[in-house]
This record gives structure tokens, C-alpha cells and sequence, in this order.
């Protein structure tokens, strides 16, 4: 009687252990590093981003195929070294098992960089947003579940043409997430006929646009806009007190909700503002309302929340989710160098909240993009109107690969 008792004892503490919190943890906790930019000129949005990728994680309670998810978080600034000291804090220091991350165009390309020398490690994209992150040289550790800054401009140079600008001047801050943005505007706007005579390269977190205002010609019917943050509100100020009237087609970071959400009367010269990107706030699928609903329960204003999801809410939660349906499929296997989670990542259908996403050759997604207007709610909230869905967009934009060339500074060019 005393061995059964001492048998069944040890039992219950075996099947306390294993439940204990309600964990249901089959094996040990999987360590997901979240880097954002939580400082700098995209600060507010990478603050969003966090939120994204903590809600795809509260969905499943923190707990994915038995295993509880513990989050790793880190801090960028937009900077490329400082955002690849971060990743190697997370990959070296903490032993995460996957990384997401990181938030912008050029820390992207490095931290993909980084991947290739850290084969244990499955890195998945949080916002970055450049072209050759996954089209030139891509790591077969490095995913992207979001569709990138070319893809995100579709559609914007028809409706410019559209609504009569033959002509634009490109204001955009200088490094690889605008190049992608402009180069998506411009295949498309020069194709059709559209001229762009000027374009401003501006360094990320400046201060001072007055030279660049007064570069502006008076024939340009419109100013095709790419800057984020506090570079987009800094220009819009400055603009605006110069007496600046040019109509405004904005980038894709120009009018997410951490710029709309600026509490100064001048960011109402936005109203009107034509853009394109990967959602829109006034779309009325049912899984995007759901998913709005969500973050507004769980982050709102009290706690920072946007009136909507900013985009960096929505691609950080479209890629910890994509972490998290992978680890699914799988029972949490991440042996032999994660190899079956990465060919399930490979082949995935995400669902999302804008529709399905599917992964091409180079592990880039193949997704939606919405062309919409800003316009302002009874309450005084500016917010994305959709004016057009285009579907299945893929990185080379509908042109061949081998005639597609990646955005820079001077490509493309129709003067």
C-alpha cells in the first residue's frame, strides 16, 4: 500500500509538472525575439509593431502545439548596425529559437545578412519593407510573410494619372525602403505616361526641409511623398507654414496610423491624400474587422492604441502569426536545424486578415495591396478609405525577372 501510494504520488507531481499554469507544455518554452525600431523617427510605429506581434501571441493564449511562447524583446533605431547588434544579442545572449524583426528597409537587408551566419535560428521579417531583402542574394533562413515596398505602391500610379498628375516631384528619405516605394510608383506612373523631373533624397531623421520646399517646381502637378514618422510630420509642418499647396500622393508609411494619429492641426493637409499599401482602415472584410476589434479591445488609446492599426501593428502580427501556424503544423518541431518548420513555412497558405499570402521561390509573400484616399471620421480621426484591391502582387511588379531591376536612387527614371 505504501508503494502505491509513493507511485501515485510521484505520478500526480509528473502530470502537475507538465500542466503546471496551464501551460500544456510538452517541452520546453520557445523563445521568439520581437526587434522593432523603438527609438528614432519611427519610434511610435515600432512600438505599434510590438503590439502586433504580442496580439498574435495572446490569440493563442502564449501557448503554440504544448509550448509556451516567451517573447524576447529588442530595440533598434532605423539604423542597420545597431539593428544587427540587436539580433545578435537576441540570437547570442538569449538563444532565441526564431526571430522576427526587424522594422526598417535597410536593417532588414543587414539583419538578412546576419541570418546566413546563424543557421539555427529561423528569421522571419517584421516590417522591412526594401526590395533586396529577398530578391537579391536571400537567405534560406529568412522569411518574409509581407508583401514589400514596390509591391505596396501598386496601383497608385494609375490613380495619379487618374486624377490628372502628368508631373511629380519625389520627396523621400535616402535608403532602400523608399527606393523600393518609389521604383513600385514609378514602373507603373512612367509607363503610363507620367514624368517625375525632380527627386529629393533626404536623410532619415531630419530636421530641416526648407531647402528641399523651395526646390519644388511650379509646374509639378503633385508631390509623391515617402517619409515616415516624424520625418513625415517634421516635412508636413514646414510645407504647410511655407504655403506649400501641392496635392500630396503619400507612401505607404506616409499615412499609417502612427503619422494620421499626429495631434497637430496640420496634419489635416493629408485629407485626400491618394496612397497605396498593404491594408486599409476602412476595408470591410470580415477577418480585417476582426482582427481591428481585437487590437482595439486589447491596446486602446489609455494604452497607446491607435484608433486603427497602424501598418506596423499589421505586418508585425502577419509575421508572429506566420511564427506561430508554422510551430502548429508541426508540433512545435524545431530539430535538425528547424528543417520541417521551414518547409511548412515555405509552402504555407497565411491566412490574414487581408486574405491569403503565399511565399514565392525567395520566401517573399505574394499578397494584396489596397490603393485608398484619407479622409477624416465625425470624430476627427483621419483614417484609409479603399478606393481599389489588387490581388496576387507579386516582387518584379508583372514585369519579367530578368528585365526587373531593383529600385534606387536613379532607377527608374523618366525624367
Amino acid at each position: 500500500m505504501h508503494k502505491r501510494f509513493l507511485l501515485s504520488g510521484l505520478a500526480a507531481a509528473a502530470f502537475a509538472a507538465t500542466f503546471a499554469g496551464g501551460a500544456w507544455a510538452q517541452g520546453a518554452p520557445i523563445k521568439l525575439g520581437v526587434l522593432a525600431t523603438l527609438e528614432g523617427p519611427f519610434a511610435a510605429g515600432g512600438a505599434d509593431g510590438m503590439r502586433g506581434a504580442e496580439l498574435a501571441i495572446k490569440e493563442r493564449g502564449g501557448v503554440v502545439a504544448g509550448r509556451k511562447i516567451e517573447m524576447i524583446k529588442a530595440s533598434s533605431d532605423a539604423k542597420p548596425d545597431v539593428a544587427v547588434n540587436s539580433a545578435r544579442k537576441l540570437v547570442e545572449q538569449d538563444k532565441i529559437d526564431i526571430l522576427v524583426g526587424p522594422l526598417s528597409g535597410s536593417e532588414g537587408i543587414a539583419v538578412k545578412d546576419y541570418s546566413k551566419t546563424q543557421p539555427q535560428v529561423t528569421f522571419i521579417n517584421g516590417g522591412s519593407g526594401a526590395q533586396a531583402t529577398t530578391l537579391e542574394n536571400p537567405s534560406a533562413n529568412f522569411f518574409r510573410f509581407n508583401t514589400e515596398g514596390g509591391q505596396w505602391m501598386v496601383g497608385l500610379g494609375k490613380a495619379a494619372l487618374a486624377k490628372g498628375y502628368k508631373k511629380v516631384m519625389v520627396v523621400a528619405e535616402d535608403y532602400s525602403f523608399p527606393y523600393s516605394q518609389v521604383q513600385g510608383f514609378m514602373t507603373e506612373f512612367c509607363g503610363g505616361g507620367g514624368k517625375v523631373p525632380v527627386k529629393a533624397w533626404v536623410p532619415l531623421g531630419g530636421k530641416d526641409y526648407s531647402s528641399v520646399i523651395a526646390r519644388i517646381p511650379k509646374d509639378v502637378d503633385a508631390l509623391l511623398l515617402v517619409l515616415g514618422g516624424a520625418d513625415a510630420v517634421n516635412f508636413l509642418n514646414q510645407y504647410e507654414n511655407a504655403g506649400g499647396d501641392k496635392p500630396i500622393l503619400g507612401g505607404s508609411i506616409t499615412v499609417s496610423q502612427d503619422v494620421l494619429n499626429y495631434r497637430g492641426k496640420k496634419r489635416d493637409s493629408l485629407v485626400g491624400t491618394l496612397s497605396a499599401g498593404p491594408l486599409a482602415d476602412a476595408y470591410d472584410g470580415a477577418d480585417w474587422k476582426k482582427f481591428v476589434a481585437a487590437y482595439k479591445q486589447n491596446y486602446p488609446a489609455s494604452a497607446g492604441g491607435f484608433p486603427s492599426p497602424s501598418l506596423f501593428a499589421y505586418v508585425y502580427y502577419v509575421n508572429t502569426k506566420a511564427a506561430l501556424d508554422g510551430l502548429d503544423a508541426v508540433k512545435g518541431d524545431l530539430s535538425n536545424n528547424h528543417a520541417k518548420y521551414r518547409d511548412t513555412l515555405s509552402k504555407m497558405v497565411l491566412k490574414t486578415p487581408t486574405g491569403d499570402v503565399r511565399l514565392d521561390e525567395n520566401r517573399q509573400a505574394i499578397g494584396s495591396t489596397f490603393v485608398t484616399e484619407v479622409v477624416k471620421d465625425a470624430q476627427g480621426n483621419l483614417y484609409n478609405k479603399v478606393l481599389a484591391k489588387v490581388d496576387n502582387v507579386t516582387q518584379t511588379l508583372g514585369v519579367p525577372k530578368a528585365q526587373f531591376k531593383i529600385g534606387s536612387r536613379d532607377v527608374p527614371n523618366c525624367p
